[in-house]
């Protein structure tokens, strides 16, 4: 197997870890807001595959990824159904860790993958890092507004985007100076989710905007 195939492979497998990663936190997200399984599922497609499919609109890729691989769109909706069974049965629904964890894996591979593929299609610096930072976070948004609620990536506090923007900054660094591009992308991943659990553990927020 060649280096491209590996290459290709491996964001394949980023992007499939990512996409079960961000539909546990819409199934989790759907579970605490009492939904049905309509709703868990739609929560979790939304969590899935919203980031990836922006982009793919931004970058003008077709098919989307879960149009290409629809095998990928069953069985996520097959994770959302078993989940949502196990988590009901658990109640582990009321704890948010439960949420923040998987969210935070599936920031980093998305903002990994969405960053990658823009700049190996040749897009400046500053516009690949946006990328993987639209790419790791959209889905959450979508998914917060869904459960009616207002995105967390606004009003949490705890710096969200600025995880992703360190570890595209990291990927951007290291390209830079000519390393490897699979330290690119395993640097990109593991200072985006480092970054993102140091703000949930040590509780990091960034400062509120005071009105008069």
């Amino acid at each position: 197997m060649g280096m491209e195939a590996i290459r290709q492979h491996t964001l394949i497998g980023f992007e499939l870890l990512g996409i079960a990663a961000f539909a546990l936190s819409g199934v989790i997200s759907a579970v605490r807001k009492r939904m049905d399984v309509v709703g868990i599922c739609a929560c979790g497609f939304l969590a899935a595959f919203g980031g990836g499919t922006l982009r793919d609109l931004l970058i003008d890729r077709r098919p989307f990824f879960w149009v290409e691989h629809q095998l990928v769109l069953m069985g996520v909706l097959m994770l959302c159904v078993a989940c949502a069974t196990f988590l009901r049965r658990h109640d582990l629904m009321h704890s948010e860790k439960w949420l923040q964890i998987p969210d935070a894996i599936g920031l980093a591979l998305f903002c990994t993958t969405g960053l990658h593929l823009s700049w190996t299609l040749g897009q400046p610096p500053a516009v690949a890092v946006m990328m993987g930072i639209i790419t790791g976070t959209f889905g959450g948004v979508l998914r917060d507004m869904a459960c009616n609620e207002i995105p967390s990536l606004f009003n949490d506090h705890r710096p969200y985007a600025v995880c992703a923007l360190a570890g595209g900054l990291s990927y951007g660094g290291l390209a830079w100076l000519g390393a490897p591009e699979w330290l690119s992308i395993a640097s990109c991943s593991l200072v985006t989710l480092g970054a993102r659990l140091c703000t949930l553990w040590f509780d990091w927020r960034l400062p509120e905007v005071q009105h008069s």
